[in-house]
């Protein structure tokens, strides 16, 4: 079972047993492909099962999962439609948000800093169906929401895009609750942030959960993309 987020060397991967002690071990590599061949569930960061058009609030995941989150809100961004999505710039990604969004709504440029990684798991899911059943859709901040008991985390993990210690400890707490050694939440590897870490162990927990069929699933069952990719954020 792999929990997967994006990070500054391109991806970490953090990896647990099916069921029982979660013997963790964790891996960065820059393309998200040589971490998913193979594994048998995958829960990752990154929306997955893209729009043609979008209204008010984003997809359908994105709208279900933000009141849940309190002060964390924010922290779930609308993905745009497909087109902006595989636009060559941040101009022409604004241009297609406007002509596929009610109401007119261009793309932020931090969501667009993300869309190469999007349009690389996109990629792979539609080339081979297989692979698009084992991997799923999580969001950080919805896991720690179901580690703490469904109830949202009242700190945040960054202030001004900065570590915060004490939403880091609240976090690095749920999780060693759940199993994981605290030495191994310390250990951040080199091409990654202490955030991408935590946030990488919780999703492997998702996965968990899914292989065992215990995720709860936002909406369920998941919507269909253009292109049959499930939409559904997993917790």
């Amino acid at each position: 079972m792999s929990g997967i987020d994006g990070c500054r060397a391109g991806w970490i991967a953090v990896t647990i047993a099916a069921a029982g002690p979660i013997h963790p071990s964790v891996t960065v590599t820059r393309h998200f492909a040589d971490l998913v061949a193979g594994m048998a569930v995958v829960a990752v960061d990154m929306p997955i099962g893209l729009p043609e058009r979008t209204g008010r609030g984003g997809r359908g995941p994105e709208s279900l999962v933000r009141p849940l989150l309190g002060g964390r809100q924010s922290s779930v961004f609308s993905i745009p439609a497909r087109a902006a999505v595989e636009a060559p710039d941040y101009l022409a990604a604004c241009r297609a948000a406007l002509a596929t969004s009610d109401p007119p709504r261009k793309v932020s440029k931090q969501a667009f800093c993300l869309f190469a990684k999007v349009r690389e798991v996109d990629g792979l899911l539609r080339a081979d169906p297989d692979l698009a059943a084992r991997v799923h859709e999580m969001h950080p901040e919805v896991a720690f929401w179901q580690l703490n008991g469904q109830t949202a985390v009242p700190v945040p993990k960054k202030v001004k895009s900065r570590i915060h210690p004490p939403g880091m400890a609240f976090r690095r707490g749920l999780l060693v609750a759940a199993g994981f050694p605290e030495a191994f939440l310390a250990d951040v590897p080199r091409g990654a942030g202490a955030d991408d870490l935590l946030d990488a162990a919780a999703g492997a927990l998702v996965a968990r959960r899914i292989r065992a069929g215990q995720a709860l699933s936002f909406p369920d069952p998941p919507g269909r993309d253009a292109h049959g990719l499930p939409v559904a954020i997993r917790a």
